[in-house]
């Protein structure tokens, strides 16, 4: 991917020219094109015809399949990851997002063969799958699995995830969502420190996960509307999970890009980079 140069001196200057480019692939990989795009392009047909497919009922539904799924991968990803360690924030290490793609790809090859019955069952677990994978990356960029704040920036790419300039115009922009829900994870990064996910501390929590997933429920169900294109079947149906899975690291690792050039310079200092940045996707 070719580097992003700052169209205003004073800004780059404050980033060193790789932790520039760093920022510039970071800001192309935030700003792809948007996951129904790419469906479309896979299944071989206009996605808005698959989600007219969806029984209204089932649509309902998801909003809390949603919600659930969420809820469950905050509680459950990061016990499955070893501790963290501690690396300078300026030297991200590698993720190794291999397993991920291959069990996320399993994960959909079930809901691919029974169809919405196999959905109720797939989403929670890929959700767990893509939330693991994204707190693997954020290790590799420094942060600690520790911090609720790691957390809760991981929740955060559930609602980043995928909306290019494109689909919504301007909120749909990734500073524009982390300003929409600043409050209410400064709110959840104060109730997790003190009581953790105890039932004391799930009211900021859960106001926060219903903000997050009413963003993600629009990918599960351009994911959903995939899947009942006629004919998918379990090898499609893998093959639309590992795109998804793809979709979410690739979002991840521009999130926690980000996140670690602001800890490096400032928050200030990196969006000044950022938006003096010229080309984009």
């Amino acid at each position: 991917m070719p580097a992003a140069h700052s169209a205003d001196p004073l800004a780059g200057d404050r980033l060193s020219a790789a932790d520039l480019q760093a920022l510039g692939e970071a800001r192309a990989l935030l700003e792809h094109p948007s996951l129904a795009a790419r469906l479309s392009t896979l299944v071989g047909s206009p996605l808005e015809k698959g989600i007219e497919r969806l029984p209204a009922h089932w649509r309902g539904r998801l909003g809390a399949l949603t919600h659930e799924a969420l809820l469950r991968a905050m509680a459950a990803a990061a016990r499955t990851l070893p501790p963290a360690t501690s690396r300078p924030s300026a030297q991200p290490a590698t993720a190794s997002p291999r397993l991920h793609k291959v069990l996320g790809s399993l994960s959909g090859a079930g809901g691919g063969a029974f169809g919405l019955a196999g959905l109720a069952v797939e989403i929670p677990l890929s959700t767990v799958l893509i939330m693991r994978a994204i707190l693997d990356i954020a290790r590799a960029e420094g942060e600690s699995l520790a911090e609720p704040a790691t957390r809760l920036a991981a929740l955060e790419v559930f609602a980043l995830g995928g909306n290019g300039r494109s689909d919504d115009g301007a909120e749909s922009g990734y500073y524009a969502v982390r300003a929409a829900l600043a409050s209410t994870v400064s709110e959840a990064a104060r109730h997790l420190a003190q009581k953790g996910l105890s039932q004391e501390g799930a009211p900021a929590l859960l106001r926060l996960i219903t903000l997050v997933a009413a963003r993600y429920k629009v990918q599960l169900t351009q994911k959903a509307a995939g899947m009942l294109v006629p004919g998918i079947g379990a090898a499609a149906g893998a093959a639309i999970n590992l795109m998804f899975m793809n979709h979410f690291q690739a979002v991840s690792r521009g999130h926690f890009t980000v996140r670690r050039l602001e800890r490096r310079y400032g928050t200030e200092a990196v969006r000044a980079a950022w938006n003096a940045l010229d080309g984009g996707p």
